[in-house]
């Protein structure tokens, strides 16, 4: 696990500190997804390179496994950074995609059979096992990132670390990029920690999730977790939105907002509420989406029926999470 306790951050400006954390806190699972997500200019970049030994902090504590490795010097901070990579997109031209992966493998003096072994295993992962022998100038951007992310994995690290690794990177290939991230979690076992200004890219691979914001870790923790957090920007961003007509509100008993998580809330929980309690659920706004692989829905719904207290209990028994609506007056259209 690795545990970020209180850590500030500041860099010389032209009249004063230009402070980029402020006493950030969080905690990142083992073997977890992790995603940092913010504005421009937030510190998540700082943070992350904080926490993968390339930045000391001001303040603080940064601990892997419980040891305090921000303040490591010579040979044991050496031997800890050699457990941490960092995506560098960066590609040598001149190197073919083989070579470029093969690089950090060459100045470590690995022989010449493990290093093919390596780069072919780590080309599979990437989804480029016909391309090492292409020039990156020859691979689209989303290829070219992937690669970069092989290298970075070459020397089987702990924890791997992708500053906006979609940047730049449109459509599917950024799906394929993030895919081999989770990869790189799930077949590989290395802890992945990414930044990021897209809450999507959080939704669609992360487990785990800060937001920070002006340095400040505004929230943080599980993914789902959040869902059930009353005011979770980070939540209201990646869930599907509510458009309303104020025409809805005042047409049935009650109105509610409901977050179901998983198949089976998804695909049956209010129809056998409906038919347990005789209410009928009418859906007047939300949708679906997924974290991950997780189906989650959010309905605003038009309730009616004597038990409608009833049933909207026992669904909320059953992990959905239920709020009234403010009114109409949030998300609602003109």
């Amino acid at each position: 696990m690795i545990t970020v306790e209180n850590v500030s951050k500041s860099f010389p400006g032209t009249t004063a500190p230009v402070v980029a954390l402020r006493n950030a806190t969080l905690s990142v699972s083992a073997g977890s997804l992790y995603g940092i997500v913010g504005p421009a200019r937030a510190g998540k970049t700082t943070l992350a390179r904080c926490v993968a030994l390339r930045e000391r902090p001001d303040q603080g504590v940064v601990r892997y496994d419980g040891m305090d490795i921000s303040k490591l010097t010579g040979r044991r901070l050496w031997g800890a950074q050699r457990q941490v990579a960092v995506v560098d997109p960066g590609l040598r031209p001149e190197r073919t995609v083989a070579g470029n992966v093969a690089a950090p493998l060459e100045r470590m003096g690995v022989e010449p059979a493990q290093r093919k072994q390596r780069v072919g295993t780590l080309l599979d992962v990437i989804g480029l096992s016909r391309s090492g022998a292409r020039l990156p100038s020859e691979l689209s951007p989303g290829q070219q990132r992937r690669v970069a992310v092989a290298r970075a994995l070459a020397v089987s690290p702990s924890v791997l670390f992708a500053d906006d690794p979609t940047d730049g990177v449109n459509g599917e290939e950024s799906a394929a990029v993030l895919s081999v991230l989770d990869r790189a979690r799930a077949e590989l076992g290395a802890t992945v920690v990414l930044t990021t200004r897209d809450a999507d890219v959080a939704r669609r691979v992360c487990d785990e999730v800060a937001l920070l914001d002006r340095g400040t870790v505004v929230e943080s923790g599980t993914l789902l977790g959040l869902l059930g957090k009353p005011g979770s920007q980070l939540a209201e961003a990646m869930l599907p939105p509510i458009n309303t007509s104020r025409a809805h509100f005042g047409a049935y008993d009650r109105t509610v907002d409901v977050v179901l998580i998983g198949f089976a809330a998804v695909g049956a929980l209010l129809p056998e509420a409906s038919a347990r309690f005789d209410v009928d659920f009418t859906t007047i706004g939300g949708g679906l989406t997924r974290l991950g692989d997780t189906p989650v829905a959010r309905f605003r719904l038009g309730v009616e029926g004597q038990r409608a207290d009833a049933a909207l209990a026992w669904i909320a028994e059953r992990g959905a999470h239920v709020s009234t609506p403010m009114f109409g007056l949030r998300n609602v259209a003109a």
